[in-house]
C-alpha cells in the first residue's frame, strides 16, 4: 500500500512536568493543523484540569498503545502519533493501529473537563516513550493540569531547537478512517454491562489467538460462542481489545455495538466502549485479525453517487467543528436530501474530515492532512467501474445488467445492495462492499435515471 511521509514539528517533547505549585502538569505538544482560524503551527485546544486524571492517563495510554501496535505481524512496530481534535465542548484523541484493523478513540467530555476550551481544530499530539512512562505513574489523588498545545508566551519566546518527526502515513491508514465512519454508522447498541461484569468478561478472553468469537448477551453479562446468533456481536481476534485493560479499574460500564446478524453469519466489525468518569474509550475492530478496515468497501456506494463530489463541497462549507454533525440539520441548511448528505459525508470521510460516534449515533468534524482528490486513486474498484462505464460495457435490462468484464461477461442484479456472478462477489458475498461490476451497473442505472428526470423536467 502506498504511503507518504508526514513531517510533524513540535516545539518540545510532550511531558509530565512539575507546575509552580509542585503538582504534576501534563503538557501535550501539538504539531501543525487546521483550526477554525485556518492553519496553525502549534494549535492550542485546552488548558485546565481533567476531573479524573488517572483514568484520563490510562485512556491516553490506550490510544497510544493502538497507535504503536501492529496486531497482525506484530514484529513490525508502528510509529504514528495520535490525532487530537478540539470539538468545542470536548477533546477527542484518535489513533489507528499500524495493521489497520483497530481504531481507538478517547472522548474527554464536558463532564471530564475543568478548564478552558481555547480553540477548535485537529492536529497530531506528540506521544513519546518518556511521556508514556510518566503517564503510567499518574496517581489517583493528584490533580493533573493539562495543556493541549503550548501557550502563546511559549510560542512567542521559544528560540530553542524544535522536535521533528517524520512518520509514514500510509493510504491504508486514511482509508481505514474513511471506512470506519461508514461501518460504525450501521451499528446499534447490543449489550451494556456493569463495571464488574465488564471486567470479568474482558479478562476472561483468550490471549494470543486470532480466532473469531461471538459475544452473546446473557443475564447482564456476555458469554463467548463460536458461531453467530441473533443479537450476538462479533469479536475477531479478542487479543485486540487488550488496550482496554489500561482503564478497567476506572470503568463504570461496557457497551458493545454491532450490526444485526443472523444465525451462522460470517464475521463482522464491532465497537467496544468503556465508560469512564467524564470520558469514553472506544475500540472498533475489523472482522478479521488479518484484515484491516481499508479494504472493506463500505465507502464505495456513497462515492459512486454522481452528485457526491459537488454535494461534498457544499456540506464541507457548513461544517464548523461541531461535536455532533446532525444529518437533518445539514439537509435543511444545504437543501439536500438526507441520503445525499450521507453520501457527501462519506466522500468527506475519505479525506478524514468526518468521524462517527457510536455512543451518540452522530457524526463529528475533524481534519486530516489529505484531500478528497485522491478518492479515485485510493479506491481501485470505483476507478475500474468508471472505466467499464466509459467503455460502454454495461447494458441495463430492468433490475438486471450485463457487464462485459476484462475476462468474461457477468450478470448483475441491482436490487438490494446488488449481486454479481463474478468470482470476487462469490468469495465475499457482498461482505466487503460491491464489486466493480455492480458499481459499474449502479453508475449506469443512476445516469439513466438522471437522464429520464432531465427529459421529464424539460417536457
Amino acid at each position: 500500500m502506498a504511503s507518504t511521509t508526514h513531517s510533524l514539528t513540535y516545539l518540545r517533547p510532550s511531558a509530565v512536568r512539575a507546575a509552580s505549585d509542585g503538582a504534576p502538569a501534563l503538557a501535550l505538544e501539538t504539531g501543525g493543523g487546521l483550526t477554525s482560524h485556518g492553519l496553525a503551527p502549534f494549535p492550542r485546544f485546552f488548558s485546565g484540569f481533567l476531573t479524573a486524571p488517572q483514568a484520563a492517563a490510562g485512556g491516553l495510554l490506550a490510544v497510544a498503545d493502538v497507535a504503536a501496535t501492529r496486531y497482525w505481524q506484530p514484529q513490525n512496530r508502528a510509529s504514528l502519533d495520535p490525532v487530537v481534535t478540539g470539538n468545542g465542548d470536548r477533546l477527542r484523541f484518535e489513533s489507528f493501529s499500524g495493521c489497520g484493523g483497530v481504531y481507538a478513540r478517547l472522548d474527554v467530555l464536558a463532564a471530564g473537563i475543568d478548564g478552558e476550551m481555547l480553540g477548535t481544530g485537529t492536529t497530531n499530539v506528540d506521544v513519546n516513550a518518556p511521556l508514556r512512562e510518566a503517564l503510567a505513574m499518574v496517581g489517583g489523588g493528584d490533580p493533573l493540569h493539562v495543556a493541549v498545545g503550548p501557550d502563546d508566551v511559549t510560542v512567542t519566546t521559544f528560540d530553542g531547537p524544535v522536535v521533528e518527526k517524520k512518520v509514514p502515513l500510509p493510504e491504508r491508514w486514511l482509508r481505514g478512517f474513511a471506512e470506519v465512519q461508514v461501518i460504525a454508522s450501521r451499528f446499534d447498541l447490543r449489550a451494556e454491562l456493569g463495571a464488574a461484569a465488564a471486567a470479568r468478561f474482558l479478562r476472561s478472553l483468550p490471549r494470543n489467538t486470532r480466532q473469531v468469537l461471538w459475544a452473546v448477551p446473557a443475564a447482564g453479562t456476555l458469554r463467548a460462542a463460536s458461531a453467530a446468533s441473533p443479537g450476538a456481536v462479533c469479536l475477531a481476534g479478542p487479543d485486540r481489545l487488550r488496550a482496554l485493560t489500561r482503564v478497567l479499574r476506572h470503568a463504570t460500564a461496557l457497551r458493545v455495538y454491532g450490526p444485526a446478524v443472523r444465525a451462522g453469519e460470517g464475521p463482522q466489525a464491532s465497537a467496544w466502549e468503556v465508560e469512564l468518569p467524564g470520558m469514553r474509550l472506544t475500540l472498533t475492530v475489523s472482522p478479521d485479525a488479518a484484515r484491516g478496515f481499508s479494504g472493506e468497501g463500505a465507502v464505495l456506494a456513497g462515492l459512486a453517487d454522481p452528485h457526491a463530489a459537488d454535494d461534498a463541497d457544499l456540506v464541507a462549507a457548513l461544517l464548523a467543528w461541531e461535536p455532533r454533525v446532525e444529518i437533518g440539520a445539514l439537509a435543511l441548511e444545504s437543501g439536500l436530501t438526507p441520503e445525499r448528505v450521507r453520501a457527501a459525508l462519506t466522500r468527506l470521510g475519505t479525506a478524514g474530515r468526518i468521524g462517527y460516534d457510536v455512543s451518540e449515533a452522530a457524526y463529528f468534524h475533524r481534519e486530516l492532512p489529505y484531500d478528497t482528490g485522491r478518492v479515485e486513486h485510493m479506491n481501485p474498484r470505483l476507478r475500474h467501474a468508471r472505466r467499464l462505464v466509459a467503455e460502454h460495457r454495461v447494458s441495463l435490462a430492468g433490475d438486471t445488467a450485463r457487464v462485459i468484464g476484462d475476462t468474461a461477461t457477468y450478470a448483475v442484479r441491482l436490487s438490494g445492495d446488488g449481486s454479481c456472478t463474478c468470482e470476487w462477489w462469490a468469495g465475499h458475498r457482498g461482505g466487503r462492499g460491491p464489486c466493480k461490476h455492480v458499481l459499474a451497473a449502479q453508475l449506469t442505472a443512476r445516469a439513466a435515471a438522471d437522464d429520464r428526470s432531465t427529459v421529464e423536467v424539460k417536457a
